[in-house]
């Protein structure tokens, strides 16, 4: 099994003032995230009780680490950068949640004053809800695509980055589910909640969302003018959709919801799947085309070019570096083999015009070859 790994830190002389005031806003808007996310909980706490919350807090979070290393390791060639990561999924359990909870709670209040309580209940799982909760965790992924063009590639990069903000909305979201049957029926019924929310069907908002996700990823690596702009729609739209085809289902007969579970939910997550191992075919022959030149002036052997330009090659690769070197070969492996994925996916941006601009590129470029040197340096003949 491999590992994500962070992306290599790339220097690049900037003004000290400019890289001041990006710590500073940094700083301010975790900030922001952080006092949401904790007027959230003091709501959640208000309906459930301190007991219940914490009940609630241990069961949403208990299985996230799981999740979450699920999502990594479908990040195969080229790991997005942990902090980048973190930043998103941080943005779901915070921010997207405090948005949704206002916009929900706004738009159901109006309806049920103006048509009745059953009509605002129905407005807000099966209208509000999918807008606003998709449209929240959707706008996160539209600032990384274009705040991060060198860290959003493809289908595959919103797969993740759209999964993980999705994983921290959902986390949030069941610490009040979690919490309120806490309360109403002890940890039996939490208990049965969470196997049915955290076991049954954990990856509802991952998979909404992940909508969302390859429409970017389908915008960022086609030259098409018509698909830059609208698959990014249409996948937020289909993110809708399938919210509110799970909410309205389970809000109409529980048969219903299984019934759309069966052979809607599970087949769409087979296609994400498959969506995945084509995005992994694709990322294979990006590495492959850019990464010839270096096999070609001799900077790797035939073998290791061969397994870099795989994923089981690439498994290969570290298993020899672990067994042959122990664990620290096998970690300057694993920075290589992401570093090699770096510079090929950086030459790629490059060749498509999507690059910050020559100088850069060059000086990028420069970097990850003095990287991947000192690397084999550090490996020697492992």
């Amino acid at each position: 099994m491999m590992f994500s790994q962070a992306a290599p830190t790339i220097v690049i002389k900037r003004s000290n003032s400019v890289g001041a005031m990006k710590i500073m806003l940094g700083v301010f808007v975790g900030l922001v995230a952080l006092l949401l996310g904790l007027i959230v909980l003091y709501l959640i706490g208000i309906q459930t009780g301190p007991v219940a919350l914490m009940a609630g807090l241990i069961f949403a979070t208990l299985p996230v680490p799981v999740y979450i290393t699920l999502i990594l390791w479908l990040d195969r060639y080229e790991s997005e950068p942990l902090w980048l990561l973190a930043v998103v999924f941080f943005w779901g359990a915070t921010v997207a949640v405090f948005i949704a909870f206002v916009a929900n709670t706004t738009g159901a209040y109006a309806v049920a004053a103006s048509a009745g309580e059953e009509a605002g209940e129905i407005f807000g799982l099966v209208i509000s809800a999918p807008i606003f909760e998709e449209s929240a965790k959707a706008l996160i992924l539209f600032i990384v695509f274009f705040w991060k063009k060198d860290e959003f590639d493809g289908i595959l990069d919103g797969i993740v980055y759209a999964a993980m903000v999705g994983l921290g909305f959902a986390m949030t979201e069941n610490v009040q589910y979690y919490g309120m049957a806490a309360l109403k029926g002890g940890l039996v019924a939490e208990r049965n909640l969470f196997i049915l929310r955290g076991a049954i069907a954990p990856f509802s908002h991952p998979l909404f969302t992940s909508m969302t996700g390859i429409g970017l990823g389908w915008a960022r690596q086609s030259n098409n003018k018509a698909i830059k702009i609208l698959m990014p729609l249409i996948g937020l739209g289909l993110a809708m959709m399938l919210h509110a085809i799970w909410n309205g289902t389970a809000y109409i007969h529980g048969l219903l919801w299984i019934l759309a579970y069966v052979f809607i939910m599970i087949p769409v997550a087979i296609t994400a799947l498959v969506v995945v191992f084509f995005a992994w075919r694709r990322e294979g022959r990006i590495v492959r085309e850019h990464l010839l030149p270096d096999f070609q002036r001799g900077v790797m052997t035939q073998d290791e070019y061969n397994r870099l330009c795989s994923v089981r090659g690439r498994m290969g690769l570290s298993f020899r570096a672990l067994r042959n070197g122990g664990f620290g070969i096998w970690r300057a492996r694993m920075r290589y083999n992401q570093m090699a994925s770096e510079l090929a996916f950086h030459r790629n941006r490059v060749a498509r015009g999507i690059s910050d601009g020559e100088q850069e590129a060059r000086e990028r470029e420069a970097a990850y070859l003095q990287m991947l040197q000192d690397l084999r340096t550090r490996m020697g003949p492992h």
